[in-house]
């Protein structure tokens, strides 16, 4: 009997962590807002979920960008939350990778640059020589996007700034330059909008420099080897949630998002070409 048990138990431990029957859907998002932040606005979510999918729903905060993409790739995270870029570097490193669903606002989605409200400068040429703040290195609309407009503009960060920096999440960015630590900062206008109606940026200090064209940007991906029914479930859940609905709108609300709508690998394409043009990735 004990032998019976070790053969049975020796046979669980060699099957992939993935291909096992989940007991939970482990979920994460990239870490580019403060963790108690990230918490707050996914634990609604978090149980609509739940009810959809007839699994319990978990989250897992991590440390960095890199964290959410080797999660994903370990099949330790089911599905994470990632900006296109993230996208574009978990789906090169699993090979399959699925983005499921993205916000209506991330089709058109934008990056500001902000400047104190007593600089002096008026276009994104007279930055040269400033002080800049991205937020974390694989971020999409913090870093990969300001850094290829930039270079469209004729200014190479690397070279025509006095200093670059890298706050790690946008929030941080804003304060940065709020306070006088950097001359000017680039963050996604979801989270510059957030921190304006909320009161926790003040625009008598700061201004916005310039606004980006559009690009894609956020999604919520999928391991590959994810079950495709539950695959196929979670999309549902997301496409359901109707803002004419009081209690679905709070969970759009929270997501910044005025609904889901269905994304596919292709989208990113061009986020993709932005990073090679920038020199971010280098096959």
């Amino acid at each position: 009997m004990h032998r019976l048990a070790a053969v049975a138990l020796a046979a669980v431990l060699l099957v992939p962590p993935a291909a096992r029957a989940l007991d939970a859907l482990r979920v994460s998002a990239i870490p580019d807002e403060s963790p108690t932040e990230l918490q707050r606005k996914f634990e609604p979510l978090g149980k609509y979920l739940e009810k959809n999918i007839g699994l319990p729903v978990k989250f897992v905060p991590v440390t960095d960008y890199a964290a959410t993409v080797e999660g994903l790739a370990a099949g330790k995270l089911d599905m994470v939350w990632y900006g296109g870029f993230t996208f574009v570097q978990a789906r090169r490193r699993t090979g399959n990778a699925i983005p499921i669903v993205q916000r209506a606002e991330d089709a058109r989605f934008h990056s500001k640059f902000i400047v104190p409200a007593s600089s002096k400068a008026q276009s994104l040429k007279d930055l040269k020589g400033a002080s800049f703040a991205f937020g974390s290195v694989s971020s999409t609309s913090g870093h990969l996007m300001p850094r290829y407009f930039l270079l469209q503009a004729g200014i190479d960060p690397d070279k025509d700034f006095a200093k670059v920096a890298y706050s790690g999440a946008h929030d941080v960015t804003a304060k940065w330059v709020e306070a006088g630590k950097v001359d000017a900062g680039a963050l996604n206008e979801s989270i510059w909008q957030r921190l304006v109606d909320e009161k926790k940026i003040d625009t008598s200090k700061v201004r916005v420099l310039w606004t980006t064209p559009e690009y894609q940007d956020y999604n919520w991906t999928v391991r590959g080897d994810l079950d495709p029914k539950l695959v196929e479930k979670l999309r549902a859940a997301f496409l359901a949630l109707d803002p004419a609905k009081p209690e679905d709108k709070a969970i759009l609300d929270l997501q910044r998002a005025s609904r889901f709508i269905p994304t596919s690998p292709e989208a990113y394409k061009n986020i993709e070409q932005a990073a090679r043009s920038a020199g971010l990735i280098k096959d």
